[in-house]
């Protein structure tokens, strides 16, 4: 009877013992010798147990280390003062080295993960190099050229886009693979994202990150093209109640913006032109302001001059239709026919001239 209490209590400290080497094994512990950084706090932004989380770490001549929980591979965030750098991390020792002035291109090692990412950046490194030069002309360009280096601009996007889809057609079950189709579905359609997705393989689509796609997946999916708009309700500028159903039977551009998104403040004209240009043709503009400050929120609406419909709940990103569409960045625009059914997303410049043209007699 002894022994057997003996062997119990073994086999349970070897369990444990299992356990905590388990738990061990599955730590990614991080060593950084960055020259030229100041003594600082630096924050360290990952995911643990399907949830975000951020570490506060103390840097010291340069130097810091962090150690966490990592079963699984996964993009990590470092937030300096004035810049972020991110970098894919997995369970085992790696390094991190660099400079304070070149944050941007920190020397990762010990991450196959991030082997992997820096190999394929480098096949982009001739359409990186020809938007850093665009970059560089922009500033001082005029209205004229800016357009034209957008256009540019926008077929260097599109080619980074093609070479990553094969990337992903080749590598199905790679889980860097499954982060470029995250990264996309950040802003990107569901027309865009679904056929995508539907080339990883099941392998990496169980992961965390994979399900945490799924998911997103699932929330584009509400406004995809023949997507039926959701019959929501919200406060105008006066406090009192606007539902979508008042606008049945009209083609609505739904536009998503705020007083302090610079970019929706410059396509504010543009979208004034377009109203009035067809207003009497049973087209209008409802705005769903991502504002949290009333104040605010109502000043740049006289500012702009912008005599449609606006509504908001001034909850800012939490906004409860922004959240229902996934929509995390802005402007964001749906058009939607008289029967209620989104037909058109993102228009902007002359891309909503050109679809209102179509669509509207």
């Amino acid at each position: 009877m002894k022994q057997l209490f003996i062997m119990a209590i073994s086999i349970a400290l070897c369990w444990g013992c299992a356990q905590k080497a388990s738990e061990k094994n599955n730590k990614a512990r991080v060593s950084a010798n960055i020259e030229g950084l100041e003594d600082m706090e630096i924050f360290i932004s990952y995911r643990q147990k399907g949830d975000r989380k951020t570490d506060t770490i103390q840097v010291r001549d340069g130097q810091f280390t962090w150690e966490a929980e990592m079963p699984e591979p996964q993009k990590v965030s470092i937030m300096f003062p004035n810049r972020y750098s991110g970098f894919f991390a997995e369970k085992g020792n790696i390094q991190i080295s660099g400079k304070a002035d070149a944050l941007h291109k920190l020397d990762v090692t010990g991450s196959e993960l991030q082997a992997e990412a820096d190999k394929y950046y480098e096949t982009l490194k001739d359409l990186t190099d020809r938007e850093s030069v665009i970059f560089g002309q922009y500033r001082d360009a005029g209205d004229e050229e800016k357009r034209n280096l957008e256009k540019r601009l926008g077929d260097i996007r599109s080619e980074k886009r093609k070479r990553g889809k094969v990337y992903i057609e080749k590598h199905p079950e790679s889980i860097f693979s499954l982060n470029l189709v995250s990264d996309r579905a950040t802003m990107g359609a569901y027309e865009e994202i679904k056929p995508l997705y539907d080339l990883l393989d099941n392998s990496v689509l169980g992961s965390d990150m994979g399900k945490r796609l799924t998911e997103r997946l699932e929330v584009l999916k509400r406004s995809a093209i023949g997507e039926t708009i959701l019959d929501f309700t919200q406060n105008d500028v006066e406090g009192n109640p606007v539902s979508y159903a008042d606008f049945r039977g009209q083609y609505v551009f739904i536009d998503f913006w705020a007083s302090w998104c610079g970019p929706c403040r410059a396509e504010n004209p543009n979208v004034l032109k377009a109203y009035n240009e067809y207003k009497d043709k049973n087209f209008t503009v409802l705005g769903v302001s991502l504002d949290d400050d009333e104040a605010r929120w109502k000043k740049a609406i006289e500012e702009d001059s912008l005599p449609w419909v606006q509504v908001s709940d001034l909850k800012g990103f939490d906004n409860v239709i922004s959240g229902y569409y996934g929509i995390r960045g802005i402007p964001s625009t749906l058009l939607v026919d008289p029967e209620g059914k989104i037909i058109a997303k993102d228009l902007r410049g002359d891309e909503l001239h050109q679809k209102l043209a179509e669509v509207l007699p």
